[in-house]
């Protein structure tokens, strides 16, 4: 094969990535020159919360617990990716050899350790 017929087979990607430039350019440009022109002024630039003036910081910091949280979360999220996956292939492995039985095993007992490390911790209670 000549290189360009190599490029030929990536024209469609180019005319997608085209296609949704042009798209994204020409709505932006279409707000731009048909959307209404209005006067700025402190009323108009100020935060708007559920018909409220907006009170407090912008910007609150949050506690480190709910960064911990978020994390065990997305750690037991993930066990659950891989479990689904496992279970899917579980029974045409099986056949094969009990390899897959353990390595779920050790992966799930691992997890359990570190639930129980971050419960005695104390990272799931909230308000301490």
């Amino acid at each position: 094969m000549n290189s360009a017929s190599d490029l030929l087979n990536y024209l469609p990607i180019g005319i997608q990535i085209v296609a949704a430039l042009g798209f994204a350019v020409a709505t932006l440009l279409t707000s731009v020159f048909l959307g209404k022109k209005t006067l700025s002024n402190k009323t108009k630039d100020t935060a708007y919360e559920c018909g409220k003036i907006a009170e407090g910081v912008v910007n609150p910091r949050f506690s480190v617990k709910f960064y911990l949280i978020a994390m065990l979360f997305i750690l037991f999220d993930i066990e659950t990716v891989f479990m689904y996956v496992w279970g899917v292939v579980y029974r045409e492995q099986l056949a094969e050899s009990w390899m897959i039985f353990g390595a779920m095993f050790s992966f799930v007992g691992i997890l359990f350790v570190g639930y129980i490390y971050a419960l005695r911790k104390g990272a799931f209670e909230w308000a301490k």
